[in-house]
């Protein structure tokens, strides 16, 4: 069966700021060291499996010429704009009437576009895998991470070892992130996995669960799929989509479907929500030290910091993220590096606009 993708990109990447902005969010930067952005590399990462004009990217109208610019080889009309936020029902929806439009039916894998994946070969075959899981039947299925460590900011989902078909597993239930011993038990149980974001399903599978389980969502995206290829196909989605309730994928159907499925994945994954990642993704030195740009420093541990032209000299620091962009500076503890979005909201009360 024809395999094509859809890429999640319309987020704002609110927890790298400085360097993700309104206009340029982390989806659209480049985090590792072979300079390739995010969006890049999820392109890259599922060449082997999806031709380039199967390749979908739904994003919003302020991120179409950045789509355009770093991703030149996938057609115009495959740039799937938004004109509101709606979360990822409605988004996956959207794509999914569009290949509906292209083929009857085709397998569809659904990718955030800010993600890493450290081992690709493995992480084709997991997809391969997951591929085969849902052409045969109206399953549903998600790539669930193998978890090293009780994170607590992840929700996970329980697997039932006792029904599987080849490496993919029955999924038991979704469950919300968890308090630190709760996460602890969830690792050494050993059927539970961090919830990736990452989906694999037939259309006409997924076309059929909205219909069941998200109704308005169902009809509002059946007219915007009747008009594509239409001189209609803008009006009907500026003036449908935004009418469409606002629901996760996760909440709208996978929590309430039947045949889901979950393929483990062990191919090093990370979802770089916020700049303790950058550690993880690009390493340190023997000082706990992850040093980008022009930085030197002295008595200094446990710090990331990323540098521009300026010098950033670092003396006597411990457990810092700093970070230097033209016209703002982040100084952060580690700790607090959840609070950025904060910060964010505080500078909008302060009329500090152009510094989001």
């Amino acid at each position: 069966m024809k395999k094509t993708a859809l890429i999640m990109a319309g987020g704002k990447g609110e927890r790298f700021w400085p360097k993700s902005r309104l206009t340029l969010p982390k989806q659209f930067l480049s985090l590792t060291n072979d300079g390739k952005t995010m969006i890049q590399l999820t392109v890259e990462r599922i060449l082997p499996l999806v031709d380039m004009e199967d390749i979908y990217i739904a994003t919003n109208e302020t991120y179409r010429s950045l789509v355009r610019e770093q991703l030149p080889d996938i057609p115009e009309s495959h740039i799937l704009c938004e004109p509101v936020g709606r979360n990822t029902a409605p988004c996956i929806g959207l794509g999914a009437v569009h290949i509906h439009h292209k083929y009857e039916d085709a397998v569809m894998i659904v990718l955030p576009s800010d993600h890493l994946v450290k081992y690709n070969d493995i992480f084709t075959r997991t997809l391969e895998e997951a591929c085969r899981v849902a052409e045969s039947g109206e399953n549903l299925v998600t790539l669930g991470i193998a978890p090293n460590y009780p994170e607590t900011g992840y929700g996970y989902i329980k697997a039932d070892t006792s029904l599987k078909d080849g490496d993919a597993f029955r999924v038991d239930r979704f469950v919300e992130k968890p308090d630190l011993e709760t996460a602890r038990s969830y690792v050494e149980s050993g059927d539970y996995y961090w919830n990736s974001g990452m989906f694999i399903w037939k259309i006409s599978s997924i076309l059929s669960a909205l219909s069941r389980y998200m109704p308005e969502t169902y009809d509002g995206l059946s007219k915007i799929g009747q008009a594509v290829g239409t001189e209609n196909e803008t009006d009907a989605l500026l003036s449908v989509f935004p009418t469409l309730p606002s629901e996760s994928i996760d909440y709208g159907i996978m929590e309430k479907a039947s045949h889901i499925y979950l393929v483990p994945g062990v191919f090093g994954w990370d979802d770089v929500g916020s700049w303790l990642a950058v550690e993880r993704v690009r390493g340190a030195d023997d000082d706990g030290n992850t040093l980008s740009g022009n930085v030197t420093v002295l008595n200094t541990s446990g710090c990331t910091i990323e540098a521009r032209e300026k010098l950033i000299a670092a003396i006597g620091l411990n457990d810092l993220i700093v970070v230097d962009t033209d016209d703002a500076l982040l100084i952060c503890a580690k700790d607090s590096a959840g609070d950025i979005k904060k910060m964010l909201e505080l500078l909008k009360k302060e009329g500090k606009d152009s510094y989001l």
